[in-house]
């Protein structure tokens, strides 16, 4: 009997090679075969944005603790870890259904009843042994088929964790980039005020002894309360900024390294591109867009394969015994064998409803994925576009400071000297005041947008650079 049911169980592990899912074939690239830049994607010296680690790339001590914090207790990336834990525990509940399951069993009743003389009499059976609990047949696939879709529905989860991780690393550095260029420009609101506030009280002295129209007193209050008013407005951004910092790094800001200028943020962005359809090993979200796709595949075979007979096996073998002194005597063998064979016959449609189902969440699954390839190679094109355009908008912005600058001095002299009225330099520092912070939102689009191109390479993921060898 033992033998009889090894080669049972032998002959249906071989038979449940077949499968009836389709033939994976991934889907054709939706989008150009290069991206629409003049700048070099493609250098021999540049190192690809994955293998250069986060603390590499981010030079600021404060930024870089930051970060370190922020993948510990984050709480985002601590349920995508858990996610998974969760999808491997599937995974494994499903693969259990490919191995037969044996169970040790022992029974025992003992009851009273009439016998054929019309007298009571009591009954005793006692069973010890092994069972095998309806052990599936797979010849069609169906149990395979199911065990491939959770699979790859962990595989998938692993990549979105990975992708998280990714986003994490950016965003924090975006959200404290964004802290600092808010607190830069609210320093200059407060410079821009206490010289406003300083000159509507000279305005006031000279307004007093007629030395000054009530035009000229009401426009330097108004600049000055303007000025008041920025100040406000991006003392609330700051504190909101830091706010959502504080989020994504999950517990209080404290014990940190000093703080550097934007001008002092040192982060390259000459990371060798390649080809779009590199993306497909760069990326994480794509890779598990993809897993997610083939678990779809899977699931058809295993809506398929119900259309077909299901065959399961139940057997036992053991010892029985009318009485429990004599289970394990000489003559107590017993065995049970039960196959049995389900074929569908009618089902009310639920079958073919369900292979619909299966098909349909496939054609979705297919959507998804291109969409994540367009969304990076969007987001790789637009950094790439920004690159070298924002180096020549700051430096435009500089220029264009340095002349404001120019400009007030000049205004303050003819003023001084009576030669312009006191407008001349009221617009100028209202120009130059735009200017300044101007330069300072530029400075911090450079830096997000080298953070984007860096996130959208697949940079972030480790923490060290794992590589330095030049790409080829």
């Amino acid at each position: 009997m033992i033998k009889q049911f090894t080669l049972t169980i032998l002959a249906a592990s071989v038979l449940s090679a077949c499968s009836l899912a389709p033939k994976y074939t991934r889907p054709d690239f939706p989008v150009a075969a290069n991206y629409d830049t003049t700048s070099p994607t493609s250098s021999s010296n540049a190192l690809r944005a994955s293998e250069l680690g986060w603390r590499a790339f981010f030079h600021d001590q404060r930024l870089q603790a930051l970060i370190s914090t922020a993948l510990v207790n984050n709480r985002d990336l601590r349920v995508a870890a858990l996610r998974i834990e969760e999808a491997r525990s599937l995974y494994n509940i499903q693969s259990a259904d490919l191995l037969p399951n044996l169970n040790g069993v022992a029974t025992g009743n003992r009851g009273r009843g009439p016998s054929s003389t019309g007298t009571s009499l009591v009954s005793s059976n006692y069973q010890v042994g092994l069972s095998l609990a309806s052990f599936e047949l797979d010849f069609f696939g169906r149990v395979r088929s199911l065990n491939d879709a959770a699979l790859a529905q962990y595989l998938s989860t692993e990549e979105a964790q990975r992708s998280a991780h990714i986003t994490l690393v950016s965003e924090v550095a975006k959200a404290y980039l964004a802290e600092r260029a808010f607190a830069e420009q609210q320093a200059l609101a407060q410079q821009t005020y206490e010289s406003r506030a300083a000159a509507y009280d000279l305005s006031k002295q000279r307004f007093e002894v007629g030395a000054q129209s009530a035009l000229d007193l009401r426009q330097d209050e108004a600049l000055t309360q303007n000025a008041k008013v920025s100040e406000l407005v991006l003392r609330r951004q700051r504190a909101q900024a830091m706010n959502a910092l504080t989020l994504l790094v999950g517990q209080s800001l404290t014990d940190l390294p000093p703080v550097q200028p934007l001008s002092a943020q040192i982060i390259r962005s000459d990371f060798f591109v390649g080809m779009p359809s590199d993306l497909l090993q760069q990326r994480p979200d794509i890779r598990s867009a993809e897993q997610t796709l083939l678990a779809a595949n899977a699931n058809i075979g295993a809506a398929r394969a119900a259309f077909f007979p299901r065959i399961s096996l139940t057997a036992g073998v053991g010892t029985a015994s009318s009485e429990l002194s004599g289970l394990f005597e000489s003559g107590t063998r017993a065995w049970s064998f039960a196959p049995q064979l389900v074929l569908p016959i009618f089902e009310g449609g639920r079958n073919m409803a369900n292979l619909n189902l299966t098909e349909v969440r496939k054609n979705i699954a297919v959507a998804n994925y291109e969409k994540n390839i367009q969304v990076a190679f969007r987001e790789v094109a637009d950094a790439l576009v920004a690159k070298d355009l924002l180096d020549e908008q700051i430096e435009a912005q500089r220029l264009a400071q340095v002349a404001q600058e120019d400009r007030m001095k000049l205004a303050d002299q003819r003023f001084q000297n009576g030669i312009s009225s006191s407008l001349d330099v009221l617009d100028a520092q209202r120009e130059l005041f735009q200017a300044q912070l101007s330069l300072v939102q530029a400075r911090l689009l450079r830096l997000t947008n080298a953070i984007d191109l860096y996130r959208s390479l697949g940079g972030g993921l480790q923490e060290t650079t794992i590589a330095t060898a030049p790409a080829k």
